[in-house]
């Protein structure tokens, strides 16, 4: 067992990148990103890290779906019935998945190819197109870490600074009500934090304490990144301890075996 100690930051500094426009597909989000910093007089130092909201990736990834062109197989039209959603739809999101995991009127829980649970596998009408548009729909990036890791050393070349890029998104969880930011893709990053074999105020050493460092960050920059209509999705942070860079999302997802939901 490799236990990982980090001494916690006693202060740390969230900044949203304010003045970033409607992103499109195929725009560089290093470039925007690296103007936004400019904008708001922020020099990127070694240890930053950047939280990305996952929409705009998937805006300048181009990973919009018409849902006029999906025609719904049996299966789709079976659960639309039972979920009361758009058959088109179901059919997207079982293109989506590996599996359905829960449904019922209003809720289709699947596992997505990515290795998230998540409702609807992440697919997204909110902000996505033009009002009174309803059949764009948007799907996530086809591999978050691997566009983090593009990203980082993007902005490397840009700005000679080596960060830390968090990719975020609202997820659910199975204990509790309400969505929180939770990161899909990390590069630069320490993601999860293990300190199983530390010591604690007393000297008893932490037995199952595992920390999920990169959801921590996301869900710290969604406070003021927002859910809405803010503008705001990029989210600087500074005064993070880190360990080691060398972290992915993928490290956050709970091994088949180990899950009791399923």
């Amino acid at each position: 067992m490799n236990s990982q100690q980090i001494v916690s930051s006693p202060r740390l500094a969230l900044t949203a990148l304010t003045g970033i426009g409607l992103v499109r597909s195929g725009d560089d989000l290093s470039q925007i990103i690296s103007q936004a910093l400019d904008d708001n007089y922020l020099i990127l130092e070694p240890g930053d890290v950047l939280v990305i909201a996952q929409k705009i990736v998937s805006k300048a990834e181009g990973c919009y779906v018409d849902l006029r062109n999906i025609v719904p197989s049996p299966r789709a039209l079976e659960l639309s019935v039972k979920v009361c959603k758009d058959a088109r739809l179901i059919e997207l999101i079982l293109s989506e998945a590996t599996e359905v995991i829960r449904y019922k009127p209003g809720v289709l829980v699947v596992a997505h190819r990515l290795g998230y649970v998540l409702a609807n596998a992440g697919i997204d009408h909110s902000n996505v197109g033009p009002s009174g548009d309803s059949d764009t729909v948007l799907l996530l990036p086809s591999n978050p870490d691997r566009t983090c890791e593009e990203l980082r050393q993007k902005l490397r070349s840009v700005t000679g600074v080596a960060v830390g890029v968090v990719m975020s998104d609202s997820h659910g969880r199975a204990w509790r009500n309400g969505t929180v930011g939770l990161a899909v893709g990390a590069a630069g990053v320490q993601t999860l934090l293990d300190q199983r074999g530390t010591l604690d105020l007393f000297g008893s050493p932490l037995e199952v304490t595992q920390i999920g460092f990169a959801d921590e960050m996301a869900a710290a920059a969604s406070l003021i990144m927002g859910q809405a209509a803010e503008g705001r999705p990029v989210v600087h942070i500074r005064g993070l301890a880190q360990v080691s860079c060398g972290g992915n999302a993928q490290e956050l997802i709970r091994p088949m075996e180990e899950d009791l939901f399923r």
